[in-house]
């Protein structure tokens, strides 16, 4: 169900797809052939989310951001690049993630964490406020550590995930 909210309506890209049973609510903007999964919601009711081209998001999952106010002047906006696969029930709260990255199942990242390109988050790992990942590492755990660099082989993964679920959603 794509939502307006205060004048704002989804952009969706197209290509893209949207689930029926998924909730996609206010200024957000989605790319080009995504997709979003059963029972996800995508709330940019108090912030804007921005996602980019050939992003997958998967079932179950909560995107959301923080509002601008006295304690967070700026608020937290979400942002997603492309090429991104957040898994199963993740739960994106105002961060930042770069281009080609794996968000495991069951994962939280946090606001203002900064996730850069071509990384894996392990399954049901937590980001911390504020923190950064660098690019090309594996990172895993609660709180999530840095724990080796990527083999050639899982960055070009990266993107062959994305692209299966590109053609993935031709059937839908």
């Amino acid at each position: 169900m794509i939502r307006s909210y205060q004048d704002k309506t989804p952009i969706i890209g197209e290509g893209s797809y949207i689930d029926e049973s998924a909730v996609v609510i206010g200024d957000v903007v989605i790319g080009e052939n995504c997709s979003v999964w059963p029972l996800t919601v995508i709330r940019a009711d108090i912030n804007k989310i921005r996602i980019g081209k050939s992003t997958n998001i998967q079932d179950g999952s909560v995107l959301h951001v923080t509002h601008r106010g006295d304690y967070s002047p700026d608020g937290a906006e979400l942002h997603i690049g492309d090429q991104v696969t957040i898994g199963h029930k993740a739960l994106l709260h105002g961060c930042r993630i770069g281009n080609r990255c794996l968000i495991g199942m069951g994962s939280i990242i946090t606001d203002n964490a900064i996730i850069e390109d071509h990384v894996i988050i392990g399954s049901g790992s937590l980001v911390p406020p504020g923190k950064t990942l660098e690019s090309g590492y594996l990172y895993l755990g609660n709180p999530v550590q840095q724990k080796r660099p990527l083999s050639e082989k899982e960055i070009e993964y990266l993107s062959y995930v994305a692209d299966h679920y590109v053609l993935l959603t031709q059937n839908y």
